[in-house]
């Protein structure tokens, strides 16, 4: 029998770990390419010959996801596999009836059928949309797991931009390892946090592999969930994180709605900041899909440097870059502070972007008055520092997960404004880790 031919769509994660764990070894699949969203500059590349195993001895091509149909037609396809995260379920349905329309069958992969296993208890912490707050959540379980008296590594949902093979196992007990791997922005505000409260941190692509030495010295291994992709590992706790501030979200959103399915305790985050409607539609939401689920009520209270700076000022704001963009939140920390401490205004960047930072406007126009923090890369770095120099603005109020100003040099007062997580009552987080403590 001749082999099933496949395209993997992707953006550099869920799409390697599904080929990783399934296709790799698979005698009876031929993936012919990977494509690409989402990500500046990772079309055009291969997925490496010494990751993709020895029935791929020149590698995969990674190409645009513009060029489905034409590598459909190609490549003769047969199968389609939907592989990454944060989308409209009505958008996952227009591809495949695109997909389908083009002769080849329509694929995503179950929740279990790519959970590896662990020796030691997992446990996973997710979200129903990006930009919910599971970084402050991560954060917090690794504070009481660590307090219990466990060893604790955490294992971050993978953000490979660059060499690939290099990135296969990468490990961070140290800010300089953040330089020795040549992290993006957006690895440093996933990773730095961790490391600065003592959390080694695990990455990369191959994430099989990640785990084996993860387990070599952790009690517990803790996952990092990005986007609102579901567990790579097969989790003994679930946490899933909920925002009221996009009410209906959590049962409208691929594979945000899975999370929320399989949940054992579901945190409604930013209790503090949204209305009560929002907190109730979340809630019922809950309780309908997923009633034996434990919910947890939390806020993240914001912990500013000098309100005094942004008081009466015309502030430019600066926000998490994937919340504002395919998260599509309005506004994050950075705006509640320049709201809170009397901002006179906030800046419009749009007239000072430059470069790249011009292109995410372009986009993601619905960005509107607020600065995304793109840095996939050297140049994105340089446009983001560029176009903060060039606003004209009193204050840069920053309200990324890093620090900016340790990466980037900015020319004008700057705040930074950080969140964790506080939870509300009972039952709170050590209830939920009870499994594993």
């Amino acid at each position: 029998m001749s082999k099933t031919n496949v395209i993997i769509m992707g953006a550099a994660g869920r799409d390697f770990h599904n080929f990783n764990t399934f296709y790799r070894s698979n005698d009876d699949y031929n993936v012919v390419a990977f494509t690409a969203t989402q990500i500046p500059d990772i079309e055009g590349r291969k997925y490496p010959a010494e990751l993709a195993g020895e029935l791929y001895p020149d590698g995969i091509p990674i190409e645009p996801e513009e060029s489905l149909a034409e590598l459909i037609d190609k490549h003769d396809v047969d199968e389609v596999v939907f592989s990454y995260s944060d989308v409209p379920h009505e958008y996952v349905m227009h591809i495949g009836s695109k997909v389908m329309q083009l002769g080849a069958d329509f694929k995503v992969m179950g929740a279990t059928r790519t959970m590896l296993e662990s020796t030691k208890p997992v446990v996973a912490v997710c979200a129903v949309r990006t930009g919910c707050g599971k970084s402050q959540t991560t954060r917090r379980v690794a504070e009481r797991l660590t307090a219990a008296g466990k060893q604790v590594v955490a294992i971050r949902h993978p953000m490979p931009y660059g060499d690939l093979t290099k990135q296969k196992v990468q490990r961070f007990e140290t800010l300089e390892d953040l330089d020795k791997h040549d992290c993006t922005i957006e690895e440093m505000e996933e990773y730095e946090p961790h490391i600065n409260r003592g959390t080694i941190v695990y990455a990369g692509v191959d994430y099989e592999a990640i785990l084996r030495e993860a387990e070599k010295e952790a009690d517990v291994i803790l996952w990092d969930g990005g986007n609102n992709d579901m567990p790579f590992y097969k989790p003994d706790v679930m946490i899933t994180v909920a925002d009221p501030h996009r009410a209906g979200h959590e049962t409208t959103y691929y594979p945000g709605e899975t999370n929320l399915l399989l949940a054992d305790a579901v945190i409604i985050n930013k209790i503090d900041t949204a209305d009560n409607d929002g907190v109730d539609a979340v809630r019922a939401a809950i309780r309908k899909n997923n009633p034996d689920a434990k919910i947890v009520d939390g806020a993240s209270p914001i912990t500013v440097e000098d309100p005094s700076l942004i008081t009466g000022k015309r502030a430019l704001v600066v926000e998490d870059g994937p919340t504002l963009t395919h998260g599509e939140m309005k506004y994050g920390a950075g705006v509640v502070a320049a709201e809170k401490f009397g901002a006179s205004e906030l800046v419009d960047p749009r007239p000072f972007t430059t470069g790249t930072l011009t292109n995410t406007f372009e986009k993601y126009t619905e960005i509107g008055t607020l600065l995304p923090a793109m840095g996939y890369g050297d140049q994105q770095m340089q446009d983001l520092e560029t176009t903060i120099n060039n606003t004209d603005c009193d204050v840069v109020v920053i309200g990324t997960p890093i620090d900016l100003r340790r990466i980037i040099s900015i020319d004008k007062p700057t705040v930074r404004v950080t969140y964790d997580l506080q939870e509300i009552g009972k039952p709170d987080l050590n209830d939920i880790l009870e499994p594993v403590l």
